[in-house]
């Protein structure tokens, strides 16, 4: 993924207001992200902790979404997988993360849901640049660069939804 600046993840944003776009917490440590070991940037907002967002190339062009989680309610012993990067963490380390579909679907109160990495690492999991909880990535067949691929498109899916 190529580096973003504030201003580009500010104008990204398809699934909320640009006054929304506008007040959202960016990260502060943009300059310091690992860019070509991503796929998408995701950060969670300090200042809700129900909130987080993604902001991923589509078309060319960044594409940002804002995402809502409910708080935890599983157990320790509770493992989940992510729907993306086919990692499994225990306890809360898997969400539901749900988004306002773009335009007049989600004005209507439409959205959609994927299960994410909580901490939206899933392309240092993927890279092996992130080391999950014992047993949280399988050994698989595919190359490192196919599992990226399939990540990319797990994604490239989810957004398609947000737009029908």
């Amino acid at each position: 993924m190529r580096a973003l600046t504030e201003h580009d993840i500010r104008d990204s944003f398809v699934n909320c207001s640009k006054g929304e776009a506008k007040r959202l917490a960016v990260p502060r440590d943009l300059d310091e992200r690992p860019w070509d070991d991503l796929d998408f940037l995701g950060w969670r907002d300090p200042g809700a902790p129900d909130r987080s967002y993604l902001v991923t190339e589509r078309e060319g062009r960044p594409a940002g979404v804002a995402l809502r989680y409910p708080p935890s309610r599983h157990g320790f012993l509770h493992r989940s997988m992510c729907s993306l990067c086919l990692t499994t963490h225990p306890g809360g380390g898997v969400s539901l993360m749900t988004a306002r579909k773009a335009g007049t679907a989600g004005r209507e109160g439409n959205s959609v849901g994927l299960y994410m990495c909580t901490d939206l690492a899933c392309s240092l999991y993927v890279r092996g640049k992130k080391a999950s909880q014992p047993g949280g990535r399988f050994q698989e067949s595919l190359t490192v660069e196919e599992q990226i691929a399939r990540t990319a498109g797990h994604l490239s899916a989810f957004l398609d939804k947000l737009y029908t």
